[in-house]
């Protein structure tokens, strides 16, 4: 059996996630959506609730797993954990490249991990989380951005900023 790990903050999650997880269930066996914490970032979400928004999100896709991906662990060590053998990544464009090869070679470089890479669909290419947090904090509608999931703790909770 083939599986991947899609790894992320997923803070939060946005449909440019989604159809890359949705594109890897077509490749592999088992996707594991590992959902970490960033210490570079202030969350939005709490881990928890990004775990059931991925969770809910996924509910529909056959052979998707959700799972916490601890701090301080190497996504290496997590994959052979939940023993995968590669993992996905999606591009947005040109510019993410550079940093996504590099984190692929240390990958390879210390476990013979392969990254696949899957280009962006054109519809999602400008999404990013920061992007999504900042135009509804700001009072921006981004439903059409994200998944129900995310959109009903959005509107439910009154998360820090406007809803519509």
């Amino acid at each position: 059996m083939q599986s991947a790990v899609c790894p992320g903050s997923f803070d939060p999650m946005h449909n440019g996630h989604v159809e890359i997880i949705a594109r890897a269930a077509n490749l592999f066996d088992e996707v594991v959506v590992a959902v970490s914490a960033n210490m570079h970032k202030t969350p939005m979400f709490s881990l928890e609730e990004r775990i059931e928004m991925a969770g809910e999100t996924f509910s529909y896709l056959r052979g998707v797993t959700i799972r916490p991906l601890r701090p301080g662990v190497l996504l290496t060590d997590f994959c052979k954990e939940v023993g995968a053998s590669a993992v996905v990544k999606g591009l947005r464009g040109a510019h993410d490249l550079p940093y996504e090869a590099s984190m692929a070679t240390m990958n390879r470089h210390l476990t013979s991990l392969e990254t696949v890479f899957l280009s962006a669909d054109g519809r999602y290419s400008h999404l990013s989380s920061t992007l999504v947090k900042e135009v509804h904090s700001l009072g921006g509608e981004v439903a059409e951005f994200i998944p129900r999931a995310v959109q009903k703790r959005l509107t439910d909770a009154g998360y820090r900023g406007h809803t519509r």
